[in-house]
């Protein structure tokens, strides 16, 4: 089924909500601006009345004066852009709960499961339009496509309160006559880059040779010239969604330097138990390790290689970064500080090969033992309970 996916841009945002509180100056050009005093005079919003004067987002206040003479400045209220942009959401959620923000003003929305409730993605846009309007006071711009970078070029197209639909039979007609640098992602250095090489609008990208845009941006070429033909299909990250971490580490400064490979053991071993503490908390396993090094001159260098078995056992992970350590260095000066970190990490619902000729049974031992360890800890206190190998022999 093709995803209906929305982009929805409160318009003028900060302005829009700050006049909710200047009655008076509805019909006057206006702009919130930071404080001069603390060197932060610049325009952060301004109304349509300001921006038909050329008043722009960032530029300092004298020139937004020198532009437009009456232009009002009005200090920014915080809490209540916070307020609305929560109010905001709370609407979107009526409709859908894959909304993933972009900045307090601007949200997409994933409504591919909603049409048969709602209606199609212009009808939900237009309901969700008014809703902002009647409910809040402000208005908003929603952009309607078949993917992410579509639906923002979209709710930008048209402004104020307004919805604009880009679909995979129009989007050639809408899109590629655009200049490229309203195509998301692309700033002005891009743009300088993609100028310089006869590139001026979103169509001219989809006619590049992937070696040119891989040449100028890298990997990053490639991902631009995918946006530009709309083969995006990055998802809408559900609001409620955890990020689970892509790596889990720690690192310490010890109050002496490390000298031999016995003190780095020892610490590796009470770094390995926090980091497989916060991988069982994710459910997460690691399938790689890397050990960080800093010399005494601050020489800073990073090791890692994959593991045989993924594992969220600290003892495994401890042994795999000092054996990787072991290799690594060799005592040529004292550290400053030393680090592990788990790397590579799948989910535990993952599926996991097990190593054929490993220890399966004493494994799941060391898991019992661990999370025994934990439990204790949990309970009683970190210290309460701590392996023999780093108690202080005195």
């Amino acid at each position: 089924m093709e995803r209906v996916i929305l982009h929805c841009d409160l318009n003028n945002f900060f302005a829009s909500v700050s006049l909710l509180y200047n009655q008076t100056l509805i019909h006057s050009p206006v702009a919130v601006c930071g404080s001069k005093e603390e060197r932060h005079g610049i325009v952060l919003a301004k109304n349509e009345i300001a921006k038909s004067f050329g008043v722009k987002t960032a530029e300092a206040i004298w020139e937004a004066k020198r532009k437009c003479p009456d232009l009002i400045t009005l200090p920014p209220l915080y809490d209540k852009y916070t307020e609305f942009s929560e109010k905001a959401k709370a609407i979107y959620a009526r409709y859908t709960d894959m909304i993933e923000p972009f900045g307090i003003d601007e949200c997409w929305l994933d409504v591919t499961g909603s049409v048969m409730l709602f209606g199609s993605g212009e009808e939900i846009a237009h309901k969700i339009r008014r809703d902002i309007k009647n409910e809040l006071g402000i208005t908003i711009s929603v952009g309607v496509s078949f993917n992410k970078v579509f639906a923002k070029l979209g709710s930008d197209m048209k402004k104020p309160d307004a919805v604009t639909v880009i679909t995979k039979e129009n989007f050639k007609q809408k899109v590629w006559p655009l200049p490229v640098e309203d195509l998301l992602f692309v700033g002005k250095r891009t743009v300088d880059k993609l100028n310089s090489a006869g590139v001026f609008t979103i169509g001219d990208v989809t006619l590049c040779e992937d070696t040119m845009l891989k040449r100028l941006f890298g990997k990053n070429g490639l991902a631009l010239k995918n946006n530009a033909l709309g083969l995006d299909d990055s998802p809408v990250c559900d609001i409620h969604a955890i990020q689970k971490p892509k790596s889990i580490g720690r690192s310490v400064t010890g109050g002496t330097d490390f000298n031999n490979n016995d003190e780095v053991w020892q610490t590796f071993i009470v770094l390995a138990e926090d980091i497989a503490k916060r991988l069982r908390r994710h459910k997460l396993y690691a399938t790689g390790i890397q050990v960080h090094t800093r010399t005494t001159d601050l020489t800073v260098k990073e090791f890692s290689h994959a593991l045989e078995t993924p594992t969220d056992i600290s003892i495994k992970l401890a042994r795999a970064g000092m054996e990787l350590f072991e290799q690594n260095y060799y005592w040529e000066m004292p550290l400053r500080s030393v680090g592990l970190r788990a790397i590579n990490l799948k989910d535990d619902c993952a599926a996991i090969q097990q190593d054929l000729f490993g220890d399966v049974v004493g494994e799941q031992k060391q898991e019992k033992i661990e999370d025994s360890i934990n439990s204790i800890r949990e309970r009683f206190g970190d210290d309460v309970i701590k392996r023999g190998r780093v108690v202080d022999k005195k």
